[in-house]
């Protein structure tokens, strides 16, 4: 009996220890946070690449944007899975650039004239709105009401509609090569196609893990296939370091100007939506209790590495839905399996040759796969608009004005062309365009005149739906 006395504690703290708080022995954390990097891969690295060209950045500089964002988001998901103080989840998210600030930022960056010029506009603006993230994340729980699934599913059907463009200027060889005889021509369309024929051929046949690497896998075998045809350079990868470190403004000091701080925090505000969705997902797969307390931690998390990326040349973060997934199909809760896959990607954001890797993707490559990822996007906005009762007139001209508003600056450039530059800044980009008409055309319709509406079903996320569609709906009480 006095021997079993010491065991019982021991006993009982293993038994009460949650999934997500078990810390795995070390060879699994490496396996199962490898096995996230590879689900998160092509994701983290397509926003920089897009940005990167439709700036007109220099080759070298784009690597180093992309060693940037694959090292911030590292930190980023350490800071969220593994917490300090009131920032951080503690929940296994791993954090990645959003695909809402692609067009905004581009917007940004080329009103002030495009190259490090604009990169420094556009820092500016991440900087100053992951401060407003930080300091706004425990007020914000209280205004999610305010953003009902007829909001939600208008600005992710509008992310996904206006960012299907740049992917197929992409494919159509780049922005680089508008004006020449190479833009559109039936090459670039071949590689473009034949990607993103392989990814759904990937996604249809493949078992559950093969298809969420079917992104990264066509990548990887539609850059294969250009380097067999010769229209591929891995030149430049031999003539990287092997090692380097991205320092803090490494394109210069960050240039502050209203109007873009303004469509930054449009951003910021449709980020801070997704991330409390992820959260209750995330807490629904493992059954881990969330509350706003929980959420507000999450959103710091999320505005500490947006500052962070501002200084250290990258973006605004988010927590990323296609790792939700995973953790649902694997199984594997651990919160620490999150923290081993950020020490894998600050690792490869330490080495340059691993960004010169991706910046040697042929553009049309590069645009038949964002056209499937960012189609992804605008389904998952139709699947919430699903949720939302368009039968009534006035949701669905909240749904109509704003789908119009955003393909305004897509449609009819003059017309933001004649505009002043900080103006444009904020008003030319669909996404943030659309966003503002949604939210402002809600609050008019539905908030202002008391009248019932559909509010996020926190309680029901991720029980019944596929893993990136994080929101469902119930009637408002």
């Amino acid at each position: 009996m006095p021997r079993q006395s010491p065991r019982r504690p021991h006993a009982q703290t293993r038994t009460h220890t949650h999934p997500v708080d078990e810390l795995l022995p070390i060879p699994r954390l490496a396996l199962y946070g490898f096995q996230h990097v590879l689900a998160f891969y092509a994701a983290a690295v397509i926003v920089p690449v897009l940005l990167g060209n439709a700036l007109g950045l220099s080759r070298q500089e784009l690597v180093h944007l992309i060693n940037a964002d694959l090292l911030t988001c590292g930190v980023a998901s350490i800071i969220q899975a593994l917490g300090f103080w009131k920032v951080g989840a503690r929940l296994p998210l791993v954090q990645g650039v959003t695909f809402t600030a692609v067009s905004p930022m581009i917007a940004i960056g080329t009103g002030a004239g495009g190259g490090t010029a604009g990169l420094l506009v556009v820092y500016g603006a991440v900087i100053t709105a992951g401060m407003a993230t930080f300091l706004f994340a425990p007020l914000f729980s209280k205004l999610v009401k305010y953003f009902p699934p007829v909001v939600i599913g208008t600005i992710l059907t509008i992310i996904g509609i206006t960012l299907i463009p740049v992917a197929l200027q992409d494919a159509a060889g780049g922005a680089h090569l508008i004006g020449t005889p190479a833009y559109g021509d039936p090459k670039n369309l071949a590689y473009a196609l034949g990607t993103l024929l392989f990814i759904l051929a990937v996604a249809r046949i493949g078992k559950p893990f093969l298809s969420s690497l079917a992104v990264l896998l066509g990548l990887v075998v539609g850059t294969a296939v250009a380097w067999l045809f010769g229209d591929a350079d891995f030149a430049a990868v031999g003539e990287s370091d092997w090692f380097g470190v991205t320092t803090p403004f490494h394109y210069g000091m960050p240039r502050f100007e209203l109007l873009p701080i303004v469509a930054m925090l449009v951003v910021v505000l449709i980020t801070m939506v997704e991330t409390t969705g992820d959260v209750y997902a995330i807490g629904e797969i493992t059954r881990k209790r969330v509350d706003a307390d929980t959420v507000a931690r999450a959103l710091r998390a999320d505005g500490a590495a947006t500052v962070l990326g501002g200084v250290l040349n990258s973006f605004p973060y988010v927590a990323f839905a296609e790792n939700i997934g995973l953790v649902r199909m694997s199984k594997v809760m651990s919160r620490y399996v999150v923290v081993a896959a950020g020490v894998f990607m600050v690792v490869l954001g330490l080495l340059p040759k691993a960004g010169s890797l991706v910046a040697s993707v042929p553009h049309p490559v590069l645009g038949g796969a964002a056209v499937s990822m960012f189609g992804i996007v605008a389904a998952v906005g139709v699947q919430i608009l699903g949720k939302a009762d368009l039968r009534e007139e006035r949701n669905t001209l909240i749904l109509a004005v704003s789908l119009g508003a955003a393909l305004l600056p897509t449609t009819v450039a003059p017309f933001f062309d004649r505009m002043p530059d900080d103006l444009r800044a904020v008003l030319d980009s669909g996404i943030t365009l659309g966003a503002l008409t949604a939210i402002t055309l809600n609050l008019l319709f539905n908030v202002f005149t008391r009248r019932t509406t559909t509010e996020i079903d926190w309680d029901g996320v991720g029980e019944d739906e596929a893993p990136e569609a994080e929101f469902g709906a119930h009637p408002a009480r």
